[in-house]
């Protein structure tokens, strides 16, 4: 068993699909052929480009052809996105995306060019990145059951930055406030941005991707005090989970995988996927390290992951009364 952290139904998952290879490969023929096109629809630097470039890198390597990450950021996610889904459906092009653009932005935007539960095939998760709820040293509280006490207390006093409506930071910290009771303001900011102020405590508290923060927490620049994720993080050993702190079911953060246009062939499919699974156990210890749990596992798995995750985010989203353009 590869030392990737897979779950378990994810390990037998990539197991079976093992296990059929060698016809479903044979199909595949010499692909890939010529450079591949991996799209990022973020800038570069960010989470979702870290990652591509991570496992890109060692794609090349396998397949002894270039893996070219190719940025396209725009309308949060959505651009890349919908290049990728009108992108010919022949291996050549691919996209590593993330929960916004393909479990948020179809309930939160109006209207978009490219559905991407439709248009785009979920192949293999990379990784999932939990959001860790972290405050300012101005804040009086070193646990997460201090600071809901604190933000009750003090009602409108406390401010949470995000990356943006609708983002991942912004559900998360609408649903603490809208669980804990707590009357807290949301301070939308465009990426970046958003830590800045924080940082300088222009803003109180913000849930952010461990990756962003990981450093400024170890300077001790910010106080982390509890991860969104269901089980504690492995880049943030001794930070509880908000579930197991009172909040059960709280779940929410950050995940990333490659999907390919609607139409690919399966052979193609089945090889990425297989491609994808062998060189993670080598980038394990770096995402651990940079604030990424890997994953893996088989194509249907994903899938049904992505579908829980719009379910799960749309009605979160509809509860926040969260709209984009």
């Amino acid at each position: 068993m590869t030392p990737v952290h897979l779950r378990r139904r994810d390990a037998l998952g990539a197991m079976a699909i093992a296990a059929i290879a060698p016809a479903a490969f044979a199909q595949a023929g010499d692909w890939p052929s010529k450079p591949v096109r991996v799209i990022v629809a973020f800038t570069a630097g960010g989470t979702t480009d870290i990652l591509a470039r991570a496992v890109s890198q060692k794609l090349s390597e396998r397949f002894r052809q270039p893996f070219v990450i190719d940025n396209k950021p725009g309308a949060g996610g959505n651009l890349g996105t919908e290049i990728a889904a009108h992108a010919a459906p022949d291996g050549y092009t691919w996209i590593v995306d993330s929960v916004g653009p393909i479990a948020v932005n179809p309930t939160l935007y109006r209207k978009l060019a490219a559905n991407p539960l439709t248009d785009l095939v979920p192949v293999v998760q990379i990784a999932e990145v939990p959001n860790v709820l972290v405050v300012h040293p101005s804040v009086p509280a070193r646990t997460l059951e201090e600071f809901v006490a604190y933000a009750k207390a003090n009602p409108g006093k406390l401010n949470y930055g995000s990356t943006g409506i609708g983002t991942s930071s912004h559900l998360s910290g609408f649903m603490l406030s809208q669980r804990s009771g707590a009357d807290t303001t949301h301070i939308p900011y465009k990426g970046a941005d958003a830590l800045k102020d924080l940082l300088a405590g222009r803003v109180q508290f913000m849930f952010a991707t461990i990756p962003s923060v990981i450093q400024h927490i170890q300077a001790g620049s910010l106080r982390a005090l509890a991860v969104s994720s269901a089980r504690p993080s492995r880049s943030l050993p001794g930070v509880p989970t908000v579930a197991e702190r009172g909040f059960p079911g709280f779940e929410a953060g950050s995940w990333f995988g490659f999907f390919a246009p609607q139409g690919t062939p399966e052979p193609v499919l089945a090889e990425m996927n297989r491609a994808v699974n062998e060189v993670l156990p080598s980038l394990e210890a770096q995402m651990v390290r940079e604030g990424a749990d890997p994953v893996g596992g088989s194509a249907k798995q994903f899938a049904a992951f992505v579908q829980k995750e719009y379910e799960k985010w749309k009605v979160i989203v509809r509860e926040s009364k969260a709209t984009a353009e």
